[in-house]
């Protein structure tokens, strides 16, 4: 599985209902919305996405739309460990609706989601299998419920040498974020769709460049990726056995 999401709605309702009946979303409202949401902040416009494409968007970018009763923006920086900590402009946007955070990274198998009603929070977990349970607030809402009961297993190809060694949580968060996805809003990353299923590829979403004035330039944060690839020691290459485990070889 390779999904990864870091995303933040707005609605009157039900997320699903109203992405059902959107349209083109309209620039101006759009960008009205970027200026709420990251205020003080340099941004430029840039080439738009879809919102399966887009819910992940590449460093220092967001995607967004702006509808009546619905807004939405992709952005890596909402993806926090324990969402009750989402910053509080962004809570107080959604003052009379509902907001939902959905952040998911298949890299770390870390999935966290968080559902505020009228600003108040409702809903929120976070968990991965290195950390744990990170943050669980609120009553399990019912898709939960299966992944608690243990009726969805991680399944899951061990690492050599940690064969007899559990999966350190109880379900696969990345399958577990998928249902969330679809739950609350009415689509999914990866699996396969049920028939009611938003074509999230259908909708579009405009493209802005985010710069935090007061932050990391691009050329610095590229800077500290290479002096932390550079401390990495070598690479390690494995390749499956004939009984499914996985063996390591020479890197090539």
């Amino acid at each position: 599985m390779g999904a990864k999401t870091g995303l933040l709605v707005y609605a009157d309702g039900d997320v699903a209902a109203a992405l059902r009946q959107v349209g083109a979303a309209a620039e101006e409202p759009t960008s009205a919305l970027m200026e709420r949401l990251y205020p003080g902040w340099e941004i430029e416009r840039s080439a738009g996405s879809n919102l399966s494409d887009g819910v992940y968007p590449p460093d220092g970018t967001a995607y967004a739309a702006s509808w009546p009763g619905l807004e939405i923006v992709c952005d890596r920086r909402v993806m926090i460990d324990c969402p009750s900590q989402l910053p509080d402009h962004l809570v107080a946007a959604g003052a009379g609706r509902r907001l939902v955070l959905h952040a998911m990274h298949s890299v770390i198998d870390c999935l966290a989601f968080a559902v505020w009603e009228d600003g108040h929070l409702v809903r929120s977990l976070s968990v991965s299998p290195e950390h744990g349970i990170i943050e669980n607030i609120g009553e399990p809402l019912p898709f939960e419920l299966p992944y608690w009961a243990g009726d969805r297993p991680a399944e899951i190809i061990p690492w050599p040498g940690e064969e007899d060694e559990p999966y350190a949580l109880p379900f696969h968060p990345l399958d577990f974020g998928e249902d969330a996805l679809r739950a609350l809003c009415g689509f999914i990353q990866e699996g396969m769709p049920d028939p009611d299923d938003i074509d999230a590829y259908s909708i579009q979403l405009h493209g802005f460049r985010v710069q935090d004035p007061h932050g990391p330039s691009p050329e610095e944060r590229e800077a500290e990726l290479k002096r932390a690839v550079e401390a990495m020691g070598p690479p390690r290459v494995y390749t499956m056995g004939p009984d499914g485990t996985l063996i390591e070889t020479d890197f090539p």
